[in-house]
């Protein structure tokens, strides 16, 4: 593994100091541009970690400015990033960046259709239909009006207009759909204002139709009912895919929703096909890891990524686990039943004599599918409904006393359930599988549904079938579930509550839950090298990737080097926290472990002696100076943390709990607004990454015991077998679950010192922080962070207080 972090490039004049939005880098940040650069120009990756004040996210564009615009290897780059307070950041610096340019970078900031939907987010869809789901209908019926065939009468020419930005289309596309047509159905959409019409208005602008979705004029079409369309989608297509919204329509030619919303409402044009056109022109897309690693996200940046692209991954450290769940796949009980209708329709139809039927045959025959097949297929999808209600039935039979006698669906458990389908400790093939080999199943079976799908789609869209299929996706899935690796992936039923009304089902806990199908990623780093060997080069950055050697192995990076296609360089970067020493203090309070086996269930009653010291603890750090942050294991032990504290210490206690986002923000609001008080909350939480704690928002912050995932989960199991059987059982658990617990640990402690005059004492509670202890997690904390942390018996806490706030 090569490691630049001995040998910095040293330039004397930066070439890239014109793409630097400030004065003057930081400590260090010059160094991180220079190596982000040098990684990139080998089309190699750089694993970086800094602190808060290295500027990672200044630097990382910096870099791109000058690759994009100073040299041949990058036309563009994406960022991805988790959390959106960085996203933010990001546009922020973008700004910051092209207040000095001449000519600016162009940029755009991606956000998800549902937030776009000019109709969807004013509530003027039916209910029982998501916005996804309702849109792509009005899309593709759209786009069946404007298409040069439809049965669409127009009279009038149009001549697309050319203003604003232009289509991404390549010279060499076709064009299928007539602007004509598209520009017709807008102007039949548009509101008559002298006729008392109400026009849709969201995000601040009035759109020029109505609030509910238009129908085909009677003008327009020569017989049948008016179809329902979108207008905002036939303007787009009217602008020959073109769009009126700009960069110029952002601040200093960065876009973000706040523009290209309002701005795409007011001229009548869909907002998300507004962003796509931007984004197909943009120097720099700002996004989420989705846009990276989900295939439907993928599809609005992927006509502009390639080899030619620099990557920027932010808030590296959460790659893994982020990845693990775009790369798990479901499917459902009902996505299941309707590929089975979908099947059923096209028998259906053979059956039936005419030219229809024969249509069917053509397209079954030009697939190399036989109706056999299909029948097989439809037999096959019955089969396994009856399988999953049978299995799931069974298993609540097993679990819930009472069940079938009105026990269990009048108080079933409000989680998601689990079924595992084989131990997770052996990867060998599950129940579902098995069950299927017995019943006369095999490999060629899974494997042909997914053609047989396709065919089938075919032969009905041919017939005019008017529905939307899934048997294809539903085929391809199944035929995965016969392929993939069992170490890999990790198959279980899941079962999720429904809110939906069910009377009519054959088993009762049909009323309550919906099931599906798991194929559940246990091993992402394959999939994460197969994408960046997609791109030129990059960056992967985090306050806490270390132990980097380690995060190199599971993000794939070493594999990357050693064996991508072809290899690439990989270098790395650890900088430390650059604000004084003298201002923090690091202690590790050395009492028993906080396991599972030691607290014993989290009751107030529970008075035994490990809960006893930890509130104890809990207390005199709590009563310390100035805003405390108290982290838990998870929102459970906080519960009880916080109901002890409230019985004890006269500060104000505020408990964090799992609550959506805005009242999250809230409480945080509430923390730092007024009188110095206590915050409790789990140290996988909200409040405890990607938030930021400025001057005297937070004085303290101290994490009890290891936040390590629920280790008895059937799924994590599954995880630490997968890690064991590729990077050995020695560092099974070490890399799948202790090194990712301590990278959050210190994403927690990051809170407390966030600029070079702020204040703040880090605590780590518990024995597996004291060095050369049983199970330790103290030698996952970087080299310079260990240096620092000084050990302590809780007694010593309140003297070591008071001598800090009083220095």
């Amino acid at each position: 593994m090569s490691d630049r972090s001995q040998s910095p490039s040293e330039r004397s004049s930066p070439e890239w100091s014109q793409y630097f939005g400030f004065e003057s880098p930081y400590v260090n940040q010059a160094d991180a541009i220079d190596a982000i650069v040098s990684a990139a120009e080998e089309s190699g990756f750089l694993a970086m970690e800094g602190p808060c004040g290295t500027g990672k996210t200044m630097a990382a564009l910096t870099a791109a400015g000058y690759l994009i615009r100073e040299t041949d290897h990058y036309e563009n780059a994406i960022v991805a990033t988790p959390v959106k307070q960085q996203r933010r950041q990001f546009v922020e610096d973008l700004r910051t960046v092209n207040e000095t340019l001449e000519d600016p970078l162009d940029g755009v900031a991606l956000v998800g259709k549902r937030d776009l939907c000019p109709y969807g987010r004013e509530g003027s869809f039916p209910e029982g239909k998501s916005v996804q789901e309702r849109c792509e209908s009005l899309r593709e019926t759209t786009a069946e009006l404007v298409s040069e065939d439809s049965n669409l009468e127009v009279t009038q020419r149009y001549t697309p207009s050319r203003e604003g930005t232009d289509s991404p289309r390549s010279a060499d596309e076709e064009r299928w759909w007539d602007p004509a047509k598209a520009r017709a159905l807008v102007d039949a959409a548009q509101v008559d204002p002298e006729g008392g019409g109400a026009p849709l208005r969201t995000a601040g602008r009035s759109a020029p139709y109505p609030s509910t979705q238009p129908t085909t004029p009677p003008e327009l079409v020569d017989s049948g009912d008016g179809r329902l369309y979108c207008p905002f989608e036939a303007d787009w297509y009217a602008r020959d895919k073109g769009s009126p919204v700009t960069f110029e329509s952002g601040d200093c030619g960065v876009v973000t929703t706040e523009e290209f919303l309002p701005d795409s409402v007011g001229a009548g044009v869909c907002p998300h096909r507004a962003m796509m056109v931007l984004v197909h022109h943009a120097d720099v897309v700002i996004g989420n890891y989705n846009h990276l690693f989900d295939s439907a996200s993928r599809a609005i940046v992927d006509p502009v990524l390639d080899e030619r692209t620099l990557v920027i991954l932010d808030e590296a450290h959460r790659l893994e686990d982020r990845v693990r769940g775009l790369l798990t796949d479901t499917i459902g009980y009902s996505t299941i039943k309707q590929a089975q209708r979908d099947l059923g329709v096209l028998l259906e139809r053979v059956r039936q004599t005419g030219r229809g039927a024969e249509t069917i045959e053509e397209h079954l025959a030009y697939n190399d599918v036989e109706l056999e097949h299909v029948d097989g297929a439809r037999e096959f999808y019955g089969d396994v409904l009856g399988w999953l209600e049978r299995r799931v039935d069974e298993e609540f039979r097993d679990r819930f006393d009472g069940y079938a006698s009105g026990f269990a669906w009048e108080s079933p458990p409000d989680d998601s359930l689990e079924i595992e389908l084989r131990d997770p400790a052996e990867p060998e093939p599950d129940e579902f599988t098995r069950w299927a080999e017995t019943n006369g199943y095999d490999g060629d079976d899974f494997r042909r549904l997914s053609a047989v799908g396709a065919a089938v789609e075919d032969a009905l869209e041919a017939s005019g079938v008017g529905r939307e299929p899934v048997c294809t996706a539903v085929g391809a899935l199944f035929g995965q579930w016969w392929e993939r690796d069992h170490t890999e992936y990790f198959r279980e039923i899941e079962l999720e509550r429904s809110d939906l009304d069910r009377r009519s089902v054959e088993k009762p806990w049909q009323r309550e839950y919906n099931a599906s199908l798991v194929m559940y990623n246990c091993m992402p780093s394959d999939r994460i090298k197969g994408v960046f060997e997609e791109f030129g080069g990059g960056v992967l950055m985090s306050a806490t990737l270390a132990p980097l050697s380690i995060f190199e192995e599971v993000s794939g990076l070493e594999a990357l080097e050693r064996d991508g296609d072809p290899p690439r360089s990989v270098s790395s970067r650890t900088y430390e926290l650059p604000f004084p020493e003298v201002n923090r203090a690091s202690w590790i309070v050395d009492v028993e472990p906080f396991t599972k086996r030691n607290r014993g269930d989290p009751r107030i009653d529970n008075r035994n002696a490990t809960r006893e010291r930890y509130a104890y603890v809990a207390r005199l750090i709590a009563e310390s100076h100035g805003n405390v942050m108290l982290c838990w294991p998870n929102y459970t032990e906080a519960a009880w943390a916080a109901a002890r504290l409230e019985a004890e210490i006269e500060k104000p206690v505020l408990l964090d709990q799992s609550t959506n986002h805005e009242e999250t923000r809230e409480l945080k609001r509430e923390f730092v607004a007024g009188d110095p008080s206590v915050l409790v909350t789990s140290t996988r939480g909200t409040l405890t990454e990607g938030v930021d704690y400025e001057g005297d928002d937070l004085h303290v912050c101290a994490v009890f015991g290891v936040p390590l995932v629920n280790i008895g989960s059937p799924r994590v199991q599954a995880v630490e077998r997968a890690y064991g059987s590729r990077f050995g059982e020695g560092n099974a658990f070490e890399y799948a679950l202790a090194i990712p617990a301590v990278r959050q640990v210190r994403q927690a402690l990051g809170r407390v010192i966030r600029g070079p005059d702020e204040r703040g004492v880090r605590i780590v509670v518990g024995k597996r922080y004291v060095p050369g202890a049983i199970h330790s997690v103290h030698d996952y904390f970087p080299e310079s962070e260990r240096r620092e942390f000084v050990r302590m018996k809780p007694e010593f806490l309140p003297s070591q207080f008071r001598k800090f706030w009083d220095e």
